[in-house]
């Protein structure tokens, strides 16, 4: 999981990343207060906590142990009453609440539940505990963009290296316009059916509202594939390779790489910048 840092009102506070949801650490937002950790204590023994936290479960978590949570609606209130995260966790199956061990150990909460801390913590507190994690998200998509933009123009390249081999290897002398238009069509489309499983002529037909064309609204590791397949189509047909056996290869190779990408987080992003959801751009250029 990726682990990143705002800071608020003088406060380092870890954010983390599961299974595309934000995770905020209460433990560190209250280290400006006094009382610290009793604090998450003494809010998760509040009546209304354990109501909210039990609507945030009923609308996020299909798996919520309604029956265990009535038995802690009746107890809580009461002198005795006392409810740690790890408890709530445990007894209810609940996944708003996360209690960790180790470097970034501690109480974390989806940032839903977090800014309902906050705003019990101080409602100013809150206000800046927003702020500040929207500017993160901000940075993120911006970051995230660049990286789309900058694999976007070397597939760009790449697909200039593909179309001189085609040229070269392929494309007979004294043949048409329209034949050569063909033949680089039809390679194009070998890279497509390789890694997207569709011809450009199929994606249209799928997505008639959609502008531009299956490459622009492709994935960041979808592009990162598409870049390596592009030079390698370029080897393979320097080699004389037949287009049958070229597209069996390079489909079994988008598979692989696909694979791996999809298992290493820090190959998904390909740089060192945090965790961040994948995002689709639009543009022109090759179909």
């Amino acid at each position: 999981m990726a682990t990143r840092t705002i800071q608020v009102q003088g406060t380092d506070i870890a954010v983390v990343s599961k299974e595309s949801q934000d995770f905020i650490s209460l433990t560190d937002m209250v280290k400006g207060f006094d009382g610290g950790n009793a604090l998450i204590e003494q809010w998760l023994k509040n009546k209304d906590t354990v109501l909210f936290l039990a609507v945030w479960e009923q609308i996020h978590n299909p798996g919520f142990n309604s029956l265990e949570f009535e038995g802690i609606r009746a107890e809580a209130g009461r002198n005795s009453f006392y409810l740690s995260a790890k408890k709530w966790i445990d007894r209810t199956g609940a996944i708003g609440l996360s209690a960790r061990a180790g470097r970034y150990g501690g109480t974390y909460a989806h940032k839903d539940i977090a800014f309902e801390f906050g705003s019990w913590l101080s409602p100013e507190f809150k206000l800046y505990l927003i702020k500040e994690f929207d500017r993160l998200k901000s940075e993120e998509s911006q970051s995230l963009s660049l990286e789309w933009s900058f694999q976007r123009a070397l597939a760009k390249v790449n697909y200039r290296i593909h179309t001189d081999a085609v040229r070269d290897h392929l494309i007979p002398p004294q043949i048409t316009k329209t034949q050569i238009v063909s033949i680089y069509a039809s390679e194009a489309d070998l890279l497509n059916v390789a890694l997207f499983g569709m011809t450009a002529a199929q994606w249209r037909a799928a997505n008639p509202k959609t502008p531009g064309n299956m490459r622009d609204v492709a994935s960041l590791e979808q592009l990162v594939v598409l870049s390596n397949m592009e030079s390698i189509n370029s080897m393979l047909i320097h080699q004389g390779m037949a287009s049958g056996d070229r597209l069996k290869q390079l489909n079994q190779i988008a598979i692989a790489q696909m694979t791996s990408l999809a298992r290493n987080q820090a190959a998904k992003r390909l740089t060192a910048k945090p965790e961040a959801r994948t995002i689709s751009k639009r543009g022109s250029d090759e179909s």
